[in-house]
């Protein structure tokens, strides 16, 4: 008897880790989601029509055996990399990221170079 009664102890507190790690797992995953229509919010904080919808296919993708990766390309094939708040490093980030420092070490090189420039004059 005892042994049952270990076993169920254990059992249940077992299934509440695993229930435990994907609720972890699916709230991490939308909070990194954008709310389409609200545009300023995660899905997390978002109660619109498109949040909850989104939810539910985060929960059925996950419960499929998709990993995060997976699901962040599966969205983001169909809405576009701006529904990640966190989108992959790929060529139109890149400029979108490192555009600005290139023109301004390319400002600073012309500065210097006319500074340069005027100083020898003198």
């Amino acid at each position: 008897m005892k042994f049952k009664i270990i076993l169920t102890i254990l059992l249940v507190n077992f299934y509440s880790c695993v229930l435990s790690d994907e609720i972890i797992n699916e709230n991490k995953i939308h909070k990194n989601l954008r709310c389409l229509v609200c545009q300023g919010q995660s899905i997390s904080d978002s109660n619109s029509d498109f949040a909850i919808t989104l939810k539910i296919v985060v929960k059925d993708l996950i419960e499929q055996g998709k990993t995060e990766d997976e699901i962040y390309n599966f969205l983001s094939e169909k809405y576009g990399d701006w529904i990640l708040y966190k989108p992959k490093l790929n060529v139109v980030n890149f400029l979108l990221w490192f555009l600005p420092y290139f023109v301004l070490l390319l400002g600073g090189l012309i500065v210097f170079f006319i500074v340069r420039k005027n100083v020898k004059k003198t």
